[in-house]
């Protein structure tokens, strides 16, 4: 049978079983929230667990966790375009994608890839929302804001920052917090923080390594910081979050 006869044959085993998908307009909604940065209305799509009901959305495998891993990729894949239309950086979009995807693909459930759906929703969403915030803040903020973002690994000081923005520390500092409603040293830690939590759930690195890696001065240091943020020490998060897609 040749791919013509095995298309008409699927459209009248289609038409019979009056399979038909749902209107797109559903799934624009959804892309649309997360490019508006509405976390309330992801959320709410995620609690519901919109994403496993596939029904009206194709079958793209007949073997489910095949099938519900290509709709991930779909997902991503939109979910990059439409934020990048709104506004986020292309490169951060791209990969953020990958990353998730790459995670995906390691996925053995139907949980846990809508587990990690739920994460990728939510993280993209948030970075919009910070886009947005991005778009009302002052160009040496936003410099600001990149730059830690670029350099997360490395040690990074308040005048190191003031020399990238060609402005005096004090002003910098004052801007800063003004914009942000939080220091630049403390929002430097929040974000190593926040890739410290990514390691310790997603890779094998050590916690010395770690500590390193994001440039603290020792590793005890690395620990007190993260039991401030986290309100745990990184081993104890790594017990309870090691490879968990929540």
């Amino acid at each position: 049978m040749s791919f013509s006869d095995k298309w008409l044959d699927s459209e009248l085993q289609n038409d019979e079983l009056e399979i038909h998908h749902r209107s797109p307009d559903v799934e624009y909604s959804f892309y649309n929230a997360v490019k508006t940065g509405d976390m309330d209305t992801v959320i709410r799509n995620c609690e519901e667990n919109a994403f496993v009901n596939l029904e009206g959305t194709g079958v793209l495998s007949r073997n489910p966790l095949t099938n519900i891993k290509y709709h991930f990729v779909v997902t991503a894949a939109m979910l990059t375009r439409y934020c990048i239309e709104g506004g986020l950086e292309p490169e951060l979009a791209y990969r953020l994608s990958d990353f998730y995807i790459l995670k995906m693909d390691s996925c053995n459930t139907i949980q846990q890839v809508a587990d990690l759906h739920h994460s990728m929703v939510k993280d993209f969403t948030g970075k919009m929302i910070l886009q947005k915030k991005k778009a009302i803040l002052s160009k040496p903020v936003v410099q600001c804001v990149d730059y830690i973002y670029s350099h997360i690994n490395e040690r990074i000081t308040v005048q190191m920052l003031a020399d990238h923005t060609e402005l005096s520390a004090n002003y910098l500092s004052r801007v800063f917090k003004q914009n942000l409603g939080i220091s630049i040293s403390d929002y430097i830690r929040e974000k190593k923080i926040e890739k410290a939590t990514q390691l310790l759930r997603y890779s094998d690195q050590s916690i010395v390594d770690i500590a390193n890696y994001l440039s603290f001065s020792s590793q005890s240091h690395f620990i007190q910081i993260f039991e401030k943020f986290m309100g745990l020490t990184p081993k104890k998060y790594r017990d309870k979050y090691y490879k968990s897609m929540l």
